[in-house]
C-alpha cells in the first residue's frame, strides 16, 4: 500500500506524537486506577448493551484527552473512539479511505480496570487507505508499551524489537495447534441459545483444548488457552511471540486497529476468524478490519520444510478446522 497522503517524515512525525501520547494518555490511567488504592466502595461505571459492556469515567476523560490533542495537533485527520462511537445510533463501519483516521480506545479492558485487574490498556491506531499503519498501546499498569509503524518495526518499551524471541523467530511447531498457547475472549454476548455465540465459542474452545483424537478428530490439545480480557492485549502479546494463535469475534475497529499494526509489522498474520468453505485450500486473505471477525498467528521463522509465512497459513487452517463460524454481521463492512 502507497501511503500516498502522507510523505515518510510526515509519518513519522505522527508516529512520534503518537507514542508521547499513549504514555500521556497511560499516565491518567495509572492515575487513576492508583487513585482508589486504600479507599472504598467500587467503581462507579454505566451499563452500554449489557451488565459486560460498560464505561466509566475514566473511559469518557482519556478519550477526551486523546481526541482534543489530536486535534489541536492534526485538525484535518479524522477520529474514531469507542465512547464517542457507542453513544451514536449507527453501527455502521465509519473508516474512510480517503482520509487518515484515528482509531481510539482510551481504555481497553473496561471490566479489567473496574476490578483492578491490570490487563487494561490504551489503544491508538492510525489509519491511511483503510489500513492499520501505526499503532501504540500502552498498558501502565503492566509498564508495557507497544508500538509500530509501517517500516520502522514494531518495539516493546521503544526498545526492545518484537517478537521478543529473534535469533532466530521460532518455527511454528510442526503439530500445531498443538504445543502453542491460544488465546480467546468469552465476549459480551452471553445469550443463552445453543445457536448463539457464546455457544459456538465454547465448543471452538473445547475443541481447540482436548487431547488429540478427542472431539470427533477435532482435538487440538494446545498447551493452554488464555483470557486476557482484553482483545487489544490479545494482539500485543500476539506479536511479542507470548501467544502463538488468537482468535476472536466481537470486537470492533478500535479494539484491534493498533494491535493490527504492530502484528503485522513484527511479521505475524491476521485474517478473519471464520472458517472458508474449504478451508484446507482456501487463499488466506488479509483481516478487514471492520469484520469484528479475526484470527492472528505469531510472526515465525522457516523451519527445515517450510517458511514462515507457510507455518503461519498452516496454522491458521488448523484452527480452522476446528472452530465454528461466529455470527458478527454489520452494515458497512
Amino acid at each position: 500500500m502507497a501511503l500516498n497522503t502522507l510523505t515518510d517524515t510526515e509519518l513519522g512525525d505522527v508516529y512520534a506524537f503518537a507514542v508521547q501520547l499513549g504514555k500521556d494518555a497511560g499516565k491518567l490511567l495509572l492515575d487513576a486506577a492508583t487513585s482508589r488504592f486504600g479507599g472504598g466502595g467500587q467503581q462507579v461505571f454505566t451499563e452500554k448493551d449489557n451488565a459486560v459492556d460498560i464505561v466509566t469515567k475514566t473511559d469518557e476523560d482519556v478519550e477526551a484527552f486523546i481526541k482534543s490533542s489530536i486535534a489541536q495537533k492534526y485538525p484535518h485527520h479524522k477520529f474514531l473512539g469507542e465512547e464517542t462511537y457507542s453513544k451514536g445510533a449507527s453501527r455502521d463501519y465509519l473508516i474512510e479511505k480517503d482520509s487518515p483516521t484515528w482509531c481510539v480506545d482510551p481504555l481497553d479492558g473496561t471490566v479489567n480496570y473496574t476490578h483492578l485487574f491490570p490487563m487494561f490498556c490504551v489503544s491508538i491506531g492510525f489509519i491511511v487507505g483503510g489500513e492499520p499503519v501505526m499503532g501504540v498501546i500502552c498498558a501502565p499498569f503492566l509498564n508495557q508499551l507497544f508500538s509500530a509503524c509501517r517500516g520502522r518495526g514494531a518495539w516493546l518499551n521503544e526498545t526492545q524489537r518484537l517478537p521478543l524471541i529473534r535469533d532466530p523467530v521460532p518455527p511454528m511447531p510442526a503439530n500445531a495447534p498443538g504445543g502453542c498457547i491460544f488465546s480467546c475472549e468469552w465476549g459480551k454476548d452471553r445469550k443463552d441459545r445453543p445457536d448463539g455465540n457464546l455457544y459456538r465459542k465454547v465448543d471452538s474452545f473445547l475443541n481447540m483444548a482436548a487431547e488429540v483424537g478427542g472431539r470427533g478428530g477435532k482435538g487440538g490439545m494446545v498447551h493452554g488457552v488464555r483470557s486476557l480480557g482484553s482483545a487489544t492485549l490479545d494482539l500485543a502479546y500476539t506479536a511479542m511471540g507470548a501467544f502463538d494463535i488468537w482468535w476472536e469475534g466481537g470486537c470492533w475497529e478500535w479494539d484491534v486497529a493498533a494491535g493490527i499494526a504492530i502484528l503485522q509489522e513484527a511479521g505475524g498474520l491476521v485474517t478473519t476468524a471464520n472458517p472458508p468453505e474449504d478451508a484446507a485450500t482456501a487463499k488466506i486473505e488479509d483481516v478487514r478490519l471492520g469484520s469484528r471477525l479475526y484470527l492472528a498467528i505469531r510472526p515465525a521463522g522457516p523451519s527445515t520444510t517450510e517458511s514462515g509465512r507457510q507455518g503461519q497459513e498452516r496454522t491458521a487452517r488448523e484452527v480452522w478446522r476446528r472452530v465454528r463460524e461466529l455470527d458478527y454481521t454489520r452494515p458497512g463492512a
